[in-house]
């Protein structure tokens, strides 16, 4: 291994290992953050067993760091849909295949059969390409002007060196690449870890890159109502006009009922209050705390169909059309946000409220 190759290599290990320690100090306690601290040990892990000094036979006590880059690829998928997605939650499955891949990966090692290595280097493309759709399926909806920049800059980029990093290992198994290979992974793992450090390093706390979104029954800042010009960094000015800004949204969710309108999108809220979208996209998010624009609609969406499955005249009402009529678009996402939001079901809520209405009526 040349001089350049370890210094290029060392200073990408250094910066993983860095960018780890502070997300373990600073974010911990969030889902993003856990999963950024895998991801970051996992590249680090690759740095180390892919450089030339190990190939083609690298020793046996590389093997558990060999493991841990052998199943980056899952927790890549975990990386992404937990930063970009708020409403993500890991599962089994995610377990089972970190498992999988792995045990692809030394059966590759191993049998040193080709087919093998070729198996687990395409199940390897499946996960960027996984974690590229978490990148692009939701930024139409991201309130969070960090995110939606890094969404972009970093995760792709990661996933197209990934990606790049397989095929050349498909391409010139065991090493045949020669030197130059090995140079050039060096640097794009380097470049890559700039990246990444910056991305995730350079964001203030206030900015909330990686932190718990506003959702869900226990968030107490989840209500537009209450939320009124909240205090914030910026000067008078800024806050007087972010108030009479959130009035006017405020009316136009609340008396306009505009979160019915199928298909509604920030630009054209934006366009009714006469501003830009990344003023709509700040407006929301700093001063109302959301980090997803759905999760804004559903606020006033869910709290129109709790209103009308309270209503003892609408009890003949089905509650498919009740949904559509508030403005959702199908059955399972509205499911899936009403029970987040109250813990129990369209239909059980409707029952304990009209047994209520019921209990006080013959009182």
């Amino acid at each position: 291994m040349s001089f350049i190759e370890a210094a290029l290599r060392g200073g990408a290990v250094v910066l993983l290992v860095l960018v780890a320690a502070l997300l373990v100090r600073d974010a911990r306690r969030v889902p993003a953050g856990v999963f950024s601290v895998l991801f970051a040990l996992g590249a680090a892990s690759y740095t180390i067993v892919s450089a030339s000094v190990f190939s083609p036979a690298p020793p046996s006590w590389l093997l558990p760091l060999r493991v841990v880059g052998m199943g980056n690829p899952v927790v890549f998928i975990l990386f992404a849909a937990a930063l970009f997605d708020d409403d993500f939650r890991p599962s089994w499955w995610h377990a089972v295949a970190w498992l999988a891949l792995v045990a692809f990966g030394l059966s590759s090692l191993w049998s040193g059969l080709p087919q093998t290595r070729w198996v687990c280097s395409g199940l390897g493309l499946v996960c960027n390409g996984i974690g590229v759709w978490y990148v692009l399926a939701g930024r139409a909806f991201d309130l969070v002007e960090e995110r939606r920049r890094l969404r972009a800059a970093l995760v792709i980029l990661a996933a197209l060196y990934s990606a790049a990093i397989i095929a050349s290992e498909i391409a010139w198994p065991s090493g045949s690449g020669g030197p130059t290979l090995y140079l050039a992974n060096s640097i794009g793992l380097l470049a890559i870890t700039l990246i990444f450090a910056v991305a995730l390093l350079s964001v203030n706390r206030d900015g909330a890159l990686i932190s718990l979104p506003v959702s869900g029954p226990s968030v107490q800042a989840a209500s537009p109502r209450r939320s009124a010009a909240a205090p914030g960094r910026g000067d008078t000015a800024e806050r007087d006009e972010d108030a009479g800004l959130l009035t006017a949204l405020r009316r136009l969710m609340e008396h306009d009922k505009v979160y019915r309108e199928e298909g509604l999108s920030i630009g054209s809220l934006a366009g009714k209050l006469a501003i830009p979208e990344h003023g709509l996209r700040r407006l929301i998010n700093r001063r109302l705390g959301y980090r997803n624009f759905n999760a804004f609609l559903n606020f006033y969406r869910l709290d129109d169909v709790m209103a009308s499955l309270a209503d003892p005249a609408q009890q003949a009402v089905p509650i498919l059309t009740i949904a559509l009529d508030a403005g959702f678009q199908s059955l399972g996402p509205f499911n899936r946000a009403f029970k987040t939001q109250t813990g129990m079901t369209p239909s059980e809520f409707r029952r304990l409220q009209l047994s209520r209405t019921d209990r006080v009526a013959a009182e």
